[in-house]
This record gives C-alpha cells, sequence and structure tokens, in this order.
C-alpha cells in the first residue's frame, strides 16, 4: 500500500457514509475524495463500496482494508500525541490520567496549572483501566497500590492516599455508631460492585463484613460518594475529599492497611520534556513532596 491519503480517504468515507461528509473531515474538495476512491480501487482490483442514493457502504474488502485502516489512523493519531509533548515549549495538550477517584484532588492541580501556563490544553482521562503510555494514550499518570513495572517508564512516589470510613450525619443518627469492629456487621454499606476489587480497604472489609452488607454496589466512584451523602449506609471515602462535606461523620480514622501508596508515572521518552517536568513539580509542590524513585 504505497498511498497512505487514498487510504485514509476511504477509511474517512466508510467512517461518515458520503462523500461531502469525508470531504469536510479533510479539509479536500469532494472531487478529490472521489478520485482517491476509484484511485484505490483500481490500483487494488475489487470494489470498496457499493454506492447508492443515500452515500457508500463498504463491501467486504473495503470493511477489511478499513479495519486495517482504522487501526493505522489510531496510531498515528497518538504518535502525534508523543511528538507534539517533546517541545521545548509548556504549550499543547497536556494528557493527565488517574482513577476517577483522585478527580477530587487532580482537578484543582490542572485548574491551577493551566493558570500558570496558559498556552496548555489539558485532557484528563478517567477510567479503571491502565491507559498505555508508550503508546501516547498519557504524558502522566497517577496510580495507587504496587509500584507500577511496565518497562520504559519513570516511576515516582508521589503521596500516600488516607481513606476513612464515613457515614452521612443522619444515617448514624438513625443507626448509630458503631461501637466496635464487630458491631459493623450491623450496619449498611456503600461499596464496590466487584467483590474482587483489590483496594486495601474493600479488602479489610470483606474479611470482617459479610458481602451481603454491601446493600449499595457500584462500579462508579461518583455514584458510590453520592450514596454515601444520600444515607444508603457507609462508605470509604479519601479524607481530603471527605473534608467537603460538612454533614459526613468519620466513622473509622484511617487505618494503616487501608493506606495505598500514589505513584506519577510518565514514559522516559517524554520524561525530560518542559511541559512534563512542569506539571510533575507543580504537582508535587501542591501535595508537599518531592520524593522520587
Amino acid at each position: 500500500m504505497d498511498n497512505w491519503d487514498e487510504v485514509r480517504t476511504a477509511f474517512q468515507v466508510a467512517r461518515m457514509g458520503t462523500v461531502s461528509g469525508a470531504a469536510e473531515v479533510l479539509g479536500v474538495h469532494h472531487a478529490t475524495v472521489i478520485r482517491h476512491i476509484d484511485a484505490l480501487e483500481g490500483r487494488l482490483g475489487v470494489k470498496l463500496f457499493q454506492r447508492h442514493a443515500r452515500g457508500y457502504t463498504a463491501t467486504e474488502a473495503g470493511q477489511d482494508l478499513l479495519r486495517v485502516a482504522q487501526t493505522t489512523d489510531e496510531q498515528l493519531q497518538q504518535l502525534e500525541g508523543r511528538i507534539r509533548g517533546r517541545g521545548s515549549d509548556v504549550s499543547g495538550e497536556l494528557l493527565v490520567t488517574s482513577l476517577l477517584a483522585f478527580a477530587p484532588m487532580m482537578v484543582p492541580a490542572l485548574k491551577s496549572f493551566r493558570e500558570k501556563y496558559p498556552d496548555v490544553i489539558v485532557r484528563y482521562l478517567t477510567d479503571d483501566r491502565v491507559f498505555r503510555l508508550e503508546y501516547g494514550e498519557a504524558h502522566v499518570a497517577l496510580r495507587a497500590g504496587n509500584a507500577p513495572q511496565e518497562p520504559d517508564n519513570v516511576v515516582q512516589s508521589f503521596a500516600q492516599q488516607d481513606v476513612a470510613l464515613y457515614g452521612h450525619r443522619e444515617y448514624v443518627a438513625r443507626r448509630g455508631m458503631p461501637e466496635d469492629v464487630a458491631a459493623l456487621t450491623e450496619h449498611d454499606f456503600v461499596g464496590h460492585d466487584d467483590p474482587d476489587n483489590r483496594a486495601p480497604y474493600y479488602r479489610w472489609l470483606r474479611a470482617h463484613v459479610p458481602f451481603e452488607r454491601v446493600v449499595f454496589r457500584s462500579a462508579d466512584s461518583r455514584v458510590l460518594e453520592t450514596a454515601v451523602m444520600a444515607g444508603a449506609g457507609l462508605g470509604f471515602m479519601g479524607t481530603r475529599e471527605a473534608a467537603s462535606h460538612p454533614d459526613l461523620v468519620q466513622v473509622m480514622a484511617p487505618r494503616d492497611d487501608w493506606t495505598a501508596p500514589l505513584w506519577l508515572v510518565t514514559h522516559v521518552d517524554l520524561h525530560r520534556t518542559a511541559k512534563v517536568q512542569a506539571f510533575l513539580s507543580h504537582l508535587k509542590e501542591l501535595a508537599g513532596t518531592g520524593s522520587a524513585r
């Protein structure tokens, strides 16, 4: 395949379904789109599209080609993101990823970073999956738990996540304050939907309270926080996050075995760029830590 422009054009025609739609995305004249499709089909000796009144539909051969084209297009976009991150200026996109639970800490940090460097565009990605830094999916990742071991990543110790057990004051007034760990079995809990969740506080809970007592379950930390605030049961929350909710009552103070170390992770190719270094320094300054591993 010696002409990527033609393949990219075919990919956009398949994605948009019309020549005019593809032309708009690519920023070219519709005649250029038709010429590229005709040339590609002529070179391959097969029809890639069925033409009809509503537009273009990929044939079986077209679908095979376009699956490869989509993967290539995504990889080129990721490469572009990595290349842009190598500049000497603190500008352009900054891609940061973490679990959603860390948003109360990360959003203010990203906001103040943009105030210091207004030429930066922040993209904050939250998901349970691990973003692949080697593929350019993010410039900086904040991760919890054991130190990440992926090759070619730079891993820096950042902070500890202090977690305590909380309940809404109305729930505590209605159900009472547990006097000890044994009394927890008489209470309702808000927790992760996965009984095998690896968070240290959920492992502790499984060891002391039957999973049946987790009566409100979700995989979304925003839902769990809202449920605790609504009085659906007791739930775990970071102390920094809980401090912003005056109606929460701390039922059990943070424990060492509930605490998870936090790590800042960058790829070796981007670690020394001005943008990444500026953000790492800013984040450490806000957290009051400069330790590294």
